[in-house]
């Protein structure tokens, strides 16, 4: 009996204070007050089209999660990861099996460019894989360039970036 009164109780307690939380007074739209300011790097090294493209929509999700002034997201790429900012019609002049770039993707990667979301590119495979910087969408020499991809991340994360591999 003593049992059952103890786990009723506590069962109440739980339920009232679970109500509490979930009541509509919390605001579930206030990200900065439930995740707080965040730096995250999002790793993309392979070329599985539906996947980046699910990357993507992971980096919008963050984005509505936590407030584009709060995050501060950098999307970097090496290897066949180049493919989702590589233009289709340009694959076949590269060592890429694919360009992902297509209508669909560059808009949701212009999206997130809006939100200050930056992509930076290797260049240890842009030149192993024969890419020019001018195959690639929306993509700069001079400021979405990083010597090496994999050494980019390590910076990062030393820097206090959160590493996730969407």
């Amino acid at each position: 009996m003593k049992k059952t009164l103890t786990a009723l109780l506590a069962t109440i307690a739980f339920s009232t204070h679970a109500a509490d939380f979930l009541s509509s007074s919390h605001n579930w739209n206030d990200g900065s007050s439930v995740y707080g300011k965040q730096k995250v790097a999002y790793h993309i090294n392979y070329d599985n089209a539906k996947r980046q493209g699910g990357a993507l929509r992971n980096a919008q999700n963050h984005i509505n999660a936590v407030g584009a002034e709060n995050l501060d997201l950098r999307v970097i790429m090496h290897g066949k990861g180049l493919s989702m900012l590589l233009l289709p019609e340009e694959a076949a002049h590269t060592k890429l099996p694919q360009g992902n770039a297509t209508d669909k993707q560059q808009a949701a990667i212009e999206n997130l460019k809006k939100q200050g979301v930056t992509f930076k590119v290797c260049a240890n495979t842009l030149k192993g894989k024969k890419i020019d910087i001018d195959q690639l969408y929306d993509a700069e020499a001079a400021s979405d360039v990083v010597p090496s991809g994999v050494a980019e991340l390590a910076k990062l994360q030393a820097k206090g970036f959160s590493y996730l591999r969407p």
